[in-house]
């Protein structure tokens, strides 16, 4: 059983990502959700995720966090995730509470409380994450890993940098040289789990509730994507975190050094990944680069099916 803290900014497929952890109960035990300023700003980040849970009926501590970037302005992708920052489905307003308390003091008691490490999951920005780690450094002696979704080879906010990272280059750069375990889901594979027209079919044909919430997220998503990018569906980036906690095996890394730059005039945000080892800096970071796409699609329904009465095929 592995202890986990989701630390996200939902958004369509941070959505995603919490409906893999929460199928998992036999191997994921989750100690809570907390929010960060990302696509959207945290307040909607942190109702969106209140919903979630309460259609998932997952009773787990929901607690906000930062409101903005370490020393910067927030940026936000209301064009990729609509208004709320999870446009499509049509969730009621949610009757369960936000836990009182900062999400950054709350990583810090969880991970310094816990019998066993914390695996960090964390699909947005990374300013919660820092912050915690600048705070109480001593957390990092608890911390089994970080499993996040950001950066990549190239972009897609700027031509350098991925939003996730761009957004806090300043937080995302304190935890990549940390000394914190990385394993780091960029664009180079989040944009090989592409949910296309027949991916869509395929989740419309399981029939419970939480098939129906991801169905119509993916539409949304899928359209703002073919509108934005000219792909031919949505990327669910952040599922691929919980994937791999769940089978790492989908997935091929690479041990590598990876920083972020903060500096550059056009490059502010890149994630600068050393692929072959020109730096001689210490690799640091396991870095996605391949996913078994077909088994990924299998697994996903099958997690689908799991749900609200549906059964796994055999």
């Amino acid at each position: 059983m592995r202890n986990v803290i989701l630390d996200c900014d939902p958004g369509h497929d941070d959505a995603i990502s919490i409906i893999i952890a929460a199928s998992a109960a036999s191997d994921l035990n989750i100690l809570g959700i907390t929010t960060v300023a990302g696509n959207v700003e945290v307040e909607k980040n942190t109702i969106n995720t209140l919903k979630i849970c309460e259609l998932l009926e997952l009773d787990v501590p929901v607690v906000q966090g930062a409101r903005r970037p370490l020393v910067k302005a927030s940026e936000i992708a209301p064009e990729i995730h609509g208004e709320t920052g999870m446009d499509g489905p049509d969730l009621p307003d949610p009757q369960v509470e936000v836990t009182e308390g900062h999400a950054v003091d709350f990583i810090i008691e969880q991970v310094m409380n816990s019998s066993e490490q914390v695996t960090l999951v964390p699909t947005g920005p990374l300013t919660n994450i820092a912050m915690a780690l600048i705070k109480e450094p001593r957390i990092i002696e608890n911390i089994d890993e970080i499993v996040l979704m950001g950066g990549g080879t190239f972009g897609n906010w700027t031509p350098a940098a991925e939003f996730n990272i761009f957004v806090d280059a300043e937080a995302a750069k304190v935890v990549y040289d940390s000394s914190v375990p990385v394993t780091m889901f960029g664009l180079d594979v989040t944009h090989q789990v592409i949910a296309t027209d027949d991916i869509i079919e395929r989740v419309g044909k399981i029939d419970n509730k939480i098939a129906v919430f991801v169905k119509e997220l993916l539409i949304f998503f899928g359209e703002t994507y073919k509108n934005h990018f000219g792909f031919n569906g949505g990327p669910i980036h952040d599922a691929c975190t919980t994937m791999y906690l769940l089978k790492p095996e989908l997935f091929k890394t690479e041990y590598l050094n990876v920083t972020v730059e903060t500096k550059g005039e056009y490059s502010y945000g890149m994630t600068v990944i050393d692929t072959l080892s020109v730096t001689g800096r210490e690799p640091n970071t396991n870095v996605a680069f391949g996913v078994d796409t077909e088994a990924f699609w299998r697994l996903f329904e099958e997690i689908l099916k799991l749900f609200d009465g549906g059964q796994p095929d055999e």
